[in-house]
């Protein structure tokens, strides 16, 4: 019953990675046969691109903002588990940014950002907090940002649907025995609600991961990892480097660099979390 989509599994992750292993410690070109590199791409990753360091610190910084959106879904989410009336159609607005196409998304925060026709800038003007029209696309201090605005408006729906499930799976005769025994609110938060969403805002930690790391489209329409290299992510460093260069091989050995570092990080994560996070006994 497996086979099928475990055979997709194989041929479509195991085997591209795989081929990238094989051809990180190749020099490969389409007009020659294939010689051996041995770590000669790895040397030129660690040592001398300058191009990967900022984009390995782009995507950390990317990674880094995930907490700010899982916090504001994370206040979402409670303040929709209370008995509110049109509860469910305040949750399906703040849902609809997820489904939304990412290409749609990058459209709409273009022209949000517009140093002519945004809203963004109309709103700062009229209000007197800048006095002229901010490039946020086109300034090297300004672009990253502006893709993480984007980015989180894009997802904090889907981490609030993630959190507002694992809140409605609590019992609530905790909450009302804690109630009972004299816990106020913030000591029931914290020592029954925490404990049991850790599973939950694991899953949210893990897919924040998951979009820093291929963050592509987003990026590529939006800024197209510019000015220069200023919101270049690791996906798009990548993509350059194998369709813009032709590099290949050396695109292999960044892709091993990146899946590595991911791995490092969901293990971490996972470690921080209690070492178990999606069991289902939550140890």
């Amino acid at each position: 019953m497996l086979a099928p989509a475990l055979a997709i599994f194989i041929a479509y992750r195991l085997a591209p990675l795989f081929w990238n292993m094989v051809l990180s410690v190749q020099h490969w070109s389409m007009f020659q046969a294939p010689t051996f590199a041995g770590l000669y791409h790895y040397r030129e990753l660690f040592l001398y691109d300058d191009t990967l360091r900022q984009s390995f610190e782009n995507t950390l910084i990317y990674l880094a903002s995930s907490p700010i959106a899982i916090a504001i879904a994370f206040a979402l989410a409670l303040l929709l588990d209370r008995p509110l009336r049109a509860r469910g159609l305040y949750r399906a607005i703040f849902f609809i940014s997820y489904p939304v196409m990412t290409v749609v998304v990058a459209v709409i925060w273009q022209w949000l950002f517009h140093e002519k026709v945004g809203l963004v800038n109309h709103v700062l003007l009229s209000t007197g907090i800048v006095g002229k029209p901010l490039h946020f696309l086109q300034d090297d201090q300004l672009a990253l940002g502006a893709v993480i605005v984007a980015s989180m408006w894009q997802v904090i729906g889907l981490y609030m649907i993630i959190l507002l499930t694992g809140l409605q799976s609590i019992p609530a005769t905790l909450k009302q025995a804690a109630a009972s025994d004299g816990a106020g609110p913030w000591q029931r938060f914290r020592h029954i609600t925490l404990p049991l969403m850790r599973p939950s805002i694991f899953l949210c930690v893990v897919v924040a991961i998951v979009n820093s790391f291929a963050a592509f489209d987003l990026v590529y329409v939006m800024t197209d990892g510019g000015p220069g290299h200023a919101s270049e992510m690791m996906i798009t460093y990548i993509y350059d480097v194998a369709f813009s260069l032709g590099r290949f091989d050396y695109a292999a050995a960044l892709t091993i660099f990146n899946f590595a570092f991911f791995m490092m990080l969901a293990w971490f994560a996972n470690r921080m979390a209690g070492g178990d996070a999606g069991g289902g006994d939550g140890r």
